[in-house]
C-alpha cells in the first residue's frame, strides 16, 4: 500500500523482501511499457521512463525483462499490450478510504477483481469522486539513510532537496520520505544525484489529506487485509490508504 501514514514504514521494509516478488515484476514492467508508450523509449528525454527503470532495477529487476519492456512500450519489438489506465475508489472496514489504480489491458476483468477483492475482504466500491478529494497528486522520493558516503542525516537531506520543492521529510526508519508537489519530482531527483546522494525510487503519488485513526490491532486487521487482497490483483498497480495505524498497533500485529 502507499500512503502517508505510520503503515508506509512498515509496507517500506515489506517491500524489501517481497515474497511475491514475481507479480511485483510484472507490475513493474508494465510501468515501463506504457512510460515508453506515452513519452519514448529515450530515458534521457523521458523522466517517467527513466524514474520506472529506476525502480524496476532497485527491486531487482533484470536488466534484460527492463529493456525488453522499453523496446515493447516504445514500438522496437513486437508484443506490447495496450494498457489502459483506471482509476476505482472504495472503502475498508471502518470507513478508511481507499483510491485504487489500475493498469490493464481488459477492463472488465479489472473491475471484477477489484469488486471480488473488495467484497470477499468486508470493504466496498464507491462512487467516483466520492474518495478522490481525500487524496493530493503529491511527489515521492525514497532515499535510504545508508548512503555510499556514510549515513545521511535528515538535516542534510533538507538541505539537498529544500531548494529543489520538497515539503516534509518523513522518517521511515531506515529511509526518508521526501514529499514535494507532483510536479517537483525530477527536481528533487536530480538535486539527489547531483548532490551524490543515492534513491530508492521517485514517481508522483497519492497522499491523505485526511486520514482515519485505526486504534485497534482487529480493525487494523480487516483493513490490512483488504488492501493486500486489492495488491495481489494482477491489474493493480496501487492502493492508497488514508488509514492511519499507531506504532503499537503495528507492534502488536507483527506479535501475532
Amino acid at each position: 500500500m502507499a500512503g502517508h501514514s505510520k503503515w508506509a514504514t512498515t509496507k517500506h521494509k515489506k517491500a524489501v523482501i517481497d515474497a511475491k516478488r514475481g507479480k511485483l515484476f510484472a507490475k513493474l514492467i508494465k510501468n515501463i511499457e506504457v512510460a515508453a508508450r506515452t513519452g519514448g523509449g529515450d530515458p534521457a528525454g523521458n523522466p517517467t521512463l527513466f524514474d520506472a527503470i529506476q525502480k524496476a532495477k532497485k527491486s531487482s529487476v533484470p536488466n534484460d525483462n527492463i529493456d525488453r519492456a522499453v523496446k515493447r512500450g516504445s514500438g522496437a519489438e513486437a508484443g506490447g499490450a495496450s494498457y489502459e489506465s483506471l482509476v476505482y475508489e472504495g472503502y475498508a472496514p471502518g470507513g478508511v478510504a481507499l483510491y485504487i489504480e489500475c493498469l490493464t489491458d481488459n477492463k472488465n476483468r479489472a473491475v471484477m477483481e477489484v469488486r471480488t477483492a473488495l467484497t470477499r475482504n468486508g470493504g466496498t466500491m464507491a462512487d467516483s469522486g466520492s474518495v478522490a478529494y481525500l487524496f493530493d497528486r503529491k511527489g515521492q522520493v525514497v532515499v535510504p539513510k545508508e548512503q555510499e558516503s556514510g549515513p545521511l542525516t535528515e538535516d542534510t537531506l533538507l538541505e539537498v532537496v529544500l531548494e529543489a520543492g520538497a515539503e516534509d521529510v518523513q522518517d521511515l526508519g531506515d529511509a526518508f520520505e521526501v514529499i514535494s508537489e507532483a510536479g517537483d519530482v525530477v527536481a528533487v531527483r536530480s538535486a539527489l544525484q547531483e548532490a551524490g546522494l543515492d534513491y530508492d525510487s521517485a514517481e508522483a503519488t497519492f497522499v491523505p489529506s485526511m486520514e482515519v485513526t485505526v486504534d485497534d490491532a482487529e480493525g487494523a486487521r480487516k483493513v490490512m487485509r483488504v488492501v493486500e487482497a486489492l495488491e495481489d490483483c494482477d491489474d493493480v498497480q496501487n492502493v492508497y490508504s488514508n488509514a492511519d495505524i499507531p506504532d503499537e498497533v503495528l507492534e502488536e500485529l507483527e506479535e501475532d
